[in-house]
């Protein structure tokens, strides 16, 4: 055993970032299936990333979707709209999503994260949206029946590789999560404008 001595608080977990520590090894070890853990991707996250400020994830999402958005534009060619709207579908304004961007009179849109560098890696490793933003993928294909593709750009500055990346969703990807979440929607609003109607009359 070699043992690391140090001054203060700061130098020790400065000196912790990228180990597997006693804490962490919750995160890392796999008891079931083969599928890597989240503390895998933060290893790798802390070994490419530049140390960030305190800022609240979501503040940074909404000040860096600018620079996603052009950086989206250089690599591909293409031309975003950011004017910022809401897309309401036209038989039901209550089902609605608001568009970071649109591309050629709305038929495609761009969305925009910046997650934490663990979630930006594992993403970019295993070529897919995070599971939870699923629902947010279809809704954008509920909510505009003309729209062909949605690119959903992942963009962390803080990583010396890999700052950026796009998945791009097509419609026939999903169209039967797209026709059986619509339903769901119009079944609840349904349920919702009736209980509504019953304890306002």
């Amino acid at each position: 055993m070699h043992k690391l001595v140090f001054e203060n608080q700061e130098d020790w977990l400065d000196a912790r970032v990228g180990k597997i520590t006693g804490s962490r090894l919750s995160s890392i070890i796999i008891k079931r299936g083969t599928e890597h853990k989240k503390g895998f991707y933060e290893l790798i996250a802390e070994r490419l990333a530049i140390p960030r400020d305190d800022e609240r994830p979501m503040d940074r999402g909404h000040r860096l979707e600018e620079e996603s958005i052009k950086r989206f534009e250089k690599e591909t060619g293409k031309n975003v709209d950011t004017t910022l709207v809401i897309w309401v579908r036209e038989d039901n304004a209550s089902i609605a999503v608001s568009p970071d961007g649109s591309i050629d009179d709305d038929t495609e849109a761009v969305e925009s994260k910046s997650l934490s560098s663990a979630s930006h890696i594992e993403a970019y490793l295993k070529k897919e949206i995070p599971s939870e933003y699923d629902e947010q993928v279809i809704q954008y294909f509920i909510v505009n029946d003309k729209l062909t593709k949605l690119h959903f750009c992942f963009y962390d500055p803080s990583l010396m590789v890999k700052q950026f990346f796009y998945i791009t969703v097509t419609r026939g990807e999903i169209q039967e999560k797209i026709e059986k979440y619509l339903e769901f929607q119009r079944k609840t609003l349904e349920e919702i404008e009736k209980i509504v109607s019953d304890l306002t009359f």
